[in-house]
């Protein structure tokens, strides 16, 4: 996993937070990312992210559940063991439409519900690098990415102009790992360490 610098502001009020995640961006700067304790309408297009494409992976996902409904029940009442039920036809079609819909739906859900965690990596027993503790309660956070040409001092300067309450540098994990928050190292540094 790799670590990066960031230099991080703190806002009290997504009206100064707004125009301020504009003007980083038109000074050049790369936003890493924006955390907000609500939904702040407009912000996506503000930082230039794209819709998503989850909507099309839960019509593939649908997709799929449709076909394996179809074909298993075809499969099952046609040829594995074809029954007659009341002298119908053993492709009784119009009959298997409840069944195939809910399979459509599941698969769906599901398929949506994994993907979502997957892509924003959320699991059981994950953890991430928080970059301020009230990020969630009542603070807007934005977390600018420092590269080797990124001076630290002109950023939180810059930041500082536009209204930010709070401007620090953090060294982060940009990846996510499995264990608890309470150590400084993170569970997988210390072991290549004690490897080593």
């Amino acid at each position: 996993m790799a670590e990066k610098k960031f230099v991080v502001a703190s806002f009290d009020d997504e009206a100064v937070l707004f125009p301020a995640v504009k003007q980083v961006r038109r000074a050049g700067y790369k936003i890493h990312d924006v955390y907000t304790p609500m939904p702040v309408h407009g912000l996506d297009a503000a930082l230039g992210l794209r819709d998503t494409s989850l909507h099309t992976a839960g019509f593939f996902y649908g997709l799929a559940g449709t076909c394996t409904a179809l074909g298993f029940i075809t499969w099952a009442l046609t040829y594995d063991w074809p029954l007659n039920f009341g002298g119908k036809p053993f492709f009784a079609l119009p009959a298997w439409i409840p069944i195939t819909f809910e399979m459509t739906v599941l698969f769906s859900a599901v398929g949506m519900v994994l993907t979502f965690c997957y892509l924003c990596q959320l699991a059981p027993f994950v953890k991430k690098d928080h970059f301020h503790p009230r990020a969630t309660d009542d603070l807007f956070v934005m977390a600018i990415e420092c590269t080797d040409k990124t001076n630290e001092g002109e950023v939180s300067d810059f930041l500082n102009g536009l209204g930010a309450k709070e401007v620090n540098t953090q060294i982060k994990e940009t990846g996510w790992w499995i264990g608890s928050y309470a150590d400084d190292k993170k569970p997988f540094q210390k072991q290549v360490q004690a490897v080593s």
